[in-house]
C-alpha cells in the first residue's frame, strides 16, 4: 500500500477558513428567514450504519476488483475519454463498488490527497453514495464509494428509453438531495464540486443519493466546474472560486432538470420564468400528471437559487424545510416509482442458455463438473511463457511432477491425494495455472470445505480474469455456504464473459 503524509496547500486552507467564517452569517439568516416555518422532522435523516468503515486499499485490490480496468468496467458518463474515470468493481467480499482513478499528475502530493479524502470519508448517511476508502501506491491516486446499480439521474432525465420519471420521484430527488447538501454543510463540508444531474446515482432501492465525489474537486489545482459555462456560477466565473452559495446555485440548475426534463441553461429559464411561462418550462411528458401548486413553488426556489448575488440565495435548511412540505407518495418505495426491481429481487437467473458447465454448477452437479474439468485438461492456462534450459531445475521438475500426481488423482476421484499434490505445485510459485486452482476448488467442494473451495475459486479469478471456469465455481462455493444471492451473481457473470467469448471467436 501507498504510504500518504497529511497536508494542504496555504490556498485550499485559506479558502476553508473564509468559508467557516462565513457560516454564522448563513445561520442568522436562516433563523430570521425560518423560524415560524421549520419543522422539527424535516431535518431528521437516516443514518447509514450499513456503509464500511473508511480504509486504505492496495493499488493490486483495486486492479482485482476493477478485472484489471477493464473497460467494459467504465461507468463514467464520458467513458474513457472522462478526465477522471470511474469503474465499477467487486471487491473479495463480493461488495459492489465504485472506483474514481484520477489521472497521474491530478494530485502530485500524496499527503493532501490522503487528508483530503479523509475528510469526505468521515461523511456517513444514507442520502450520500458514501466514501469508503481510498488508494495513494506511487502515483496512482483512487478514490472508492458505494457503487450505485441504478444509474444517474441524467440517464433517467434525459436519456429514458419507456417512460420518464414521474413528478412525485422528481420531488423526492429534489428533497433528499437537498438533505445530502444540509448534512455535508452541517458537517463542515459545504463545498461541492459541479454539482449536476449526472452526480444524482440512484441505489438499489432505487432511492437518490448525492456521489460524495463531487466533494473532492478533480485535482489538487484544478477547476471545480467542468460543465458549460451557462451553467456555472456567476462568482466562479468572476474569481474561479467555490462558495457554499455556490452549490446553492447549482442546486438551482438541478431543480431546472427535473422540472423541464432538459438541461436548460439558467438564463434562459430565468426568463420562461419572469414571463410566467410554466408550461413552457415544464417537462411536456409530465402534462396533466403533476400539481401546478408543487410545480410554481419548485420553480420559486429554482429562481431563488440562481439569484445573481450570493447572499440571496437560500441556505441549505431552507431548501429541506421548502421541499419537505412538497413530498407526496411517502408511502410508496422510490424503486416503485422509477420502475426497477430491488437488488434483492432483481433476477437471478440467465435468460441466455446455460453452457454445459455452467448448467452443473447451477445445479451443484460436482460429478458432472469433475467430468467436465477433466474433460477440459489444460487448454484455458495462460502458460504461454518458454522455459529457458537454466530454468529447468529439479525443482521445476519436482513441480510439474507433483502436478502429473495431482491429475491422476483427479481423474480417480482420490481428492485428499489431488489437494496434496495440488498443493505442492503451487507452493513452489514458478508457475500459475488457473486450472490446478479450480480443480482443487472442487476437490475441497467434495471435501466439505467450501470456504477452501472459494478461495481456490477466486485465485484462479486472479490468475485469469476473464475466466468463465472461475466464477462458475464460485457460484458453487456460495451455495454451499448458503450465500444464494452472491451465487447467482458469479453464475450470471460467468456466463456473460462465456458468451463474450463465443461471440469473439465467431467473429474472428
Amino acid at each position: 500500500m501507498g504510504c500518504c503524509e497529511s497536508s494542504f496547500l496555504k490556498e485550499t486552507q485559506r479558502e476553508r477558513d473564509e468559508v467557516m467564517n462565513e457560516r454564522p452569517l448563513t445561520q442568522r439568516k436562516e433563523a430570521s428567514t425560518e423560524s415560524d416555518t421549520a419543522t422539527p422532522t424535516a431535518t431528521v435523516q437516516p443514518t447509514n450504519e450499513e456503509a464500511p468503515l473508511f480504509s486504505e486499499f492496495s493499488f493490486l485490490d483495486l486492479r482485482t476488483a476493477t478485472n484489471n480496468f477493464s473497460s467494459d468496467n467504465i461507468v463514467s458518463e464520458s467513458g474513457e475519454k472522462a478526465a477522471n474515470v470511474v469503474y465499477k468493481g467487486r471487491l473479495e467480499n463480493r461488495q459492489w463498488i465504485a472506483v474514481k482513478k484520477f489521472t497521474k499528475v491530478a494530485w502530485p502530493d500524496p499527503k493532501q490527497f490522503k487528508e483530503e479524502a479523509e475528510g469526505v470519508g468521515k461523511l456517513r448517511r444514507k442520502r450520500l453514495a458514501n466514501l469508503i476508502g481510498y488508494c495513494c501506491a506511487g502515483d496512482e491516486r483512487l478514490l472508492v464509494a458505494e457503487y450505485m446499480p441504478n444509474d444517474t439521474l441524467a440517464k433517467h432525465l434525459f436519456h429514458w428509453e419507456k417512460q420518464t420519471i414521474e413528478w412525485p420521484l422528481r420531488l423526492r430527488v429534489a428533497f433528499y438531495i437537498a438533505e445530502a447538501l444540509d448534512y455535508c454543510n452541517t458537517e463542515g463540508r459545504p463545498l461541492y464540486h459541479d454539482l449536476n444531474a449526472y452526480r444524482v446515482l440512484f441505489d438499489e432501492d432505487g432511492d437518490p443519493r448525492l456521489s460524495c465525489f463531487g466533494l473532492m474537486k478533480n485535482s489538487m489545482d484544478g477547476k471545480s466546474y467542468s460543465t458549460n459555462l451557462a451553467y456555472t456560477p456567476p462568482e466562479y466565473l468572476k474569481n474561479g472560486r467555490v462558495i457554499p452559495e455556490s452549490v446553492i446555485y447549482s442546486f438551482g440548475t438541478v431543480l431546472l432538470d427535473l422540472l423541464s426534463g432538459k438541461h436548460i441553461p439558467p438564463s434562459h429559464a430565468l426568463d420562461m420564468i419572469r414571463g410566467e411561462n410554466l408550461n413552457l418550462l415544464m417537462d411536456s411528458h409530465l402534462e396533466g400528471k403533476f400539481s401546478s401548486e408543487e410545480a410554481t413553488q419548485v420553480v420559486g426556489l429554482a429562481s431563488q437559487c440562481l439569484q445573481y448575488e450570493p447572499r440571496e440565495r437560500p441556505s441549505t435548511q431552507n431548501l429541506v424545510v421548502t421541499l419537505a412540505r412538497l413530498q407526496t407518495k411517502s408511502d410508496v418505495p422510490s424503486n416503485v416509482m422509477l420502475r426497477v426491481s430491488k437488488h434483492e429481487e432483481a433476477q437471478s437467473t440467465p435468460q441466455r442458455p446455460l453452457s454445459p458447465l455452467a448448467e452443473a454448477c447451477s445445479r451443484m452437479d460436482l460429478t458432472a463438473i469433475h467430468q467436465i474439468l477433466v474433460m477440459a485438461h489444460y487448454r484455458d492456462d495462460k502458460e504461454t511463457h518458454e522455459l529457458s534450459f537454466q530454468e529447468w531445475t529439479q525443482q521445476m521438475r519436482d513441480m510439474l511432477e507433483a502436478r502429473k500426481q495431482g491429475d491422476t488423482a483427479f481423474r480417480d476421484k482420490d481428492f485428499k491425494t489431488a489437494i496434496d499434490y495440488y498443493s505442492q505445485f503451487i507452493n513452489v510459485n514458478i508457475m500459475v495455472s488457473p486450472t490446478v486452482y479450480a480443480r482443487r476448488s472442487l476437490c475441497h467442494l467434495f471435501s466439505d470445505r467450501s470456504d477452501a473451495a472459494l478461495l481456490d475459486a477466486m485465485q484462479a479469478q486472479c490468475a485469469h480474469p476473464d475466466w468463465p471456469t472461475a466464477f462458475y465455481m464460485q457460484s458453487v462455493a456460495l451455495s454451499k455456504l448458503d450465500m444464494q444471492k452472491d451465487a447467482a451473481d458469479m453464475l450470471l457473470e460467468g456466463a456473460a464473459l462465456e458468451e463474450k467469448r463465443q461471440r469473439g471467436a465467431r467473429a474472428s
